[in-house]
């Protein structure tokens, strides 16, 4: 295209002098010649700035970890650990669900039973600041309730943006609901309680009602990301969920990990969790986890 149009030019510039009296010379000829080839670049590069460019919309990206531990013998103990993020970019908008639960049981008795999910909107103002809007559900077998659910709108903010080291914090308010669970009992006198789970074919002879209570809570949070080397990272989550309206009615959740890279998919991570529950009636406050994991990231 670019050799037709100087064709043209030369061509049109050799019809015009042919009709003058006095003919050009070789060398006037190649200077108009390198006179029309440097307008031609000029040309071209002002239609490069009318170009629209299309940014490529960003596919679902997923983190996804796998732990498993299991025992026999004198124990015969099966554990699973399982968390999974997916997240999608489409220009100042990105949407993410996450997912992390826990199983584990000791010869057909359930020892633990959790998990919660959280789907998050957010829009972005700038490169640091966001706006989000969270809804979140937690079912935990051996706590007081029965489930937790909250939603509500806040603010992200990224504090520390370098190839070492991340830091962002966020918060939010929220309208909760905590459904507290039936308490069983081994019987009609309700002198002895049967703790969950219960086992097979033990009769449950009396319950007390569950019921649920409804307020305005806040969470804030904060995430930390270290490069401590080309393949290993640390990782720092911590929030804090809290209640306007009752002070000791709060909850933890704190997770630490490593994590080393084995290729582009696939990495290892060893993480630690502890989840704090202020209110457990007679269940213990602190449930805590340590797990190795295999991480895949697509």
């Amino acid at each position: 295209m670019k050799k037709i149009v100087i064709i043209s030019l030369v061509a049109s510039s050799w019809l015009l002098a042919s009709q003058t009296q006095t003919p050009k010379t070789k060398e006037e000829i190649k200077a108009e010649i390198n006179t029309l080839k440097s307008r031609l670049s000029s040309l071209q590069t002002q239609m490069k700035t009318f170009e629209v460019v299309k940014t490529p919309k960003e596919k679902l990206k997923t983190h996804t970890e796998l732990g498993y531990i299991g025992t026999t013998g004198n124990t015969d103990t099966q554990t699973f650990n399982l968390e999974s993020k997916l997240k999608r970019k489409w220009g100042k908008h990105e949407g993410t669900l996450k997912f992390d639960g826990q199983y584990a049981d000791n010869k057909g008795i359930v020892s633990k039973n959790k998990f919660f999910v959280e789907l998050e909107y957010i829009y972005a103002f700038t490169g640091r600041f966001s706006f989000d809007y969270l809804v979140g559900y937690k079912q935990d077998k051996f706590s007081a309730f029965d489930y937790q659910a909250y939603t509500g709108p806040g603010v992200k903010y990224k504090l520390i943006v370098s190839p070492k080291h991340k830091l962002s914090v966020d918060g939010n308010i929220l309208y909760s609901v905590d459904q507290y669970a039936k308490v069983n009992y081994g019987d009609i006198a309700k002198t002895k309680v049967v703790a969950y789970p219960n086992a097979k074919n033990t009769p449950i002879l009396a319950t007390d009602p569950s019921y649920s209570d409804k307020y305005a809570a806040y969470r804030l949070k904060g995430v930390y990301v270290w490069k401590v080397l080309k393949n290993l990272k640390f990782g720092q989550e911590l929030s804090y969920r809290g209640s306007f309206k009752y002070v000791n009615r709060y909850f933890v959740y704190s997770k630490s990990a490593l994590t080393t890279k084995l290729s582009d998919i696939f990495s290892a991570g060893l993480s630690y969790k502890v989840d704090y529950v202020n209110q457990a009636g007679d269940n213990k406050n602190t449930d805590t986890t340590l797990t190795a994991n295999l991480i895949v990231d697509y």
